[in-house]
C-alpha cells in the first residue's frame, strides 16, 4: 500500500495505521531527511529478519541504525556517555547524522550477533518523527540503496513503491527524497571521527 503523508499537516488516522502495521510485525518505507528508509519495529524479530532480507544481508552481519523522535529514550539502549558527548547530540539532532555509540545489553536481545554499538538517528523530517512517537518505541533504519550505489527510483516514492510494493506493506509517501545519505559519526572513542561524509555538517 502507498500512504501519502504532508510533513505540515500528518492524518492521526494514518499514523494509527502505520503503528497498528508495525505493530502487526509489519515492514514500511517511510521518508527521512536523507534517502528512504526500510523500517520496522526493534523489537520484533520476524520483522528484523524481513528487513534483512530485503538488504541481502543477514541478521548477525547487518548494521541497522535505530530512529528516535528525540534524545530521551537513547539511554535505554546505550551505555552511559558524558555531558559533552550530550552536548554534541543535542546541536545537530534532529539533522541528517547517523551518531554511533556503545550499545548496552539491550542490543544483544534484540538481534542474534553480540552488538556493542549502535548507530542513532534522530531525522530531520516531520513525518518519520511523528511515526516514532505515535508508534512509541524506536525504529530500524537502512536505507533503500546499498551504500556505494544511489539510484533515480530512490528518490521517488512512487517508483520506490513499484519497486518494494511485494516485499513491505506499507511505503509512505512525503515527497520527494534526498540522493545523499547521512553523515556517521563514531563517538565511541571518546571524540568525534567522521566515518561517512553525506548531507550533515557537523556542528562540533
Amino acid at each position: 500500500m502507498l500512504l501519502k503523508l504532508y510533513d505540515n499537516n500528518t492524518n492521526p488516522k494514518d499514523l494509527k495505521r502505520i503503528s497498528e502495521c508495525l505493530q502487526a510485525g509489519g515492514v514500511i518505507i517511510y521518508p527521512t531527511d536523507t534517502i528512504y528508509a526500510i523500517g520496522c519495529d526493534i523489537n520484533n524479530r520476524s520483522a528484523i529478519e524481513r528487513v534483512a532480507k530485503i538488504k541481502s544481508l543477514k541478521v548477525e552481519k547487518a548494521d541497522f541504525s535505530f530512529v528516535f523522535y528525540d534524545l530521551s529514550h537513547i539511554s535505554e539502549y546505550t551505555k552511559q556517555f558524558d555531558s559533552g558527548t550530550f552536548k554534541l547530540l543535542k546541536r545537530n539532532l534532529p539533522g541528517a547524522f547517523t551518531f554511533i555509540l556503545e550499545a548496552n545489553n539491550s542490543i544483544p536481545k534484540l538481534f542474534k550477533n553480540k552488538k556493542r554499538t549502535l548507530g542513532i538517528r534522530i531525522p530531520d523530517n516531520a513525518i518519520c518523527r511523528s511515526i516514532v512517537e505515535n508508534f512509541g518505541n524506536p525504529i530500524i533504519s537502512t536505507s533503500v540503496h546499498d551504500d556505494d550505489e544511489v539510484l533515480e527510483y530512490t528518490t521517488d516514492p512512487e517508483l520506490i513503491y513499484e519497486k518494494y510494493q511485494d516485499q513491505v506493506d506499507l511505503v509512505i509517501d512525503g515527497g520527494y527524497g534526498n540522493n545523499e545519505a547521512s553523515t556517521v559519526v563514531d563517538l565511541t572513542s571518546g571524540y568525534a571521527e567522521i566515518i561517512r561524509q553525506g548531507v550533515g555538517e557537523l556542528d562540533d
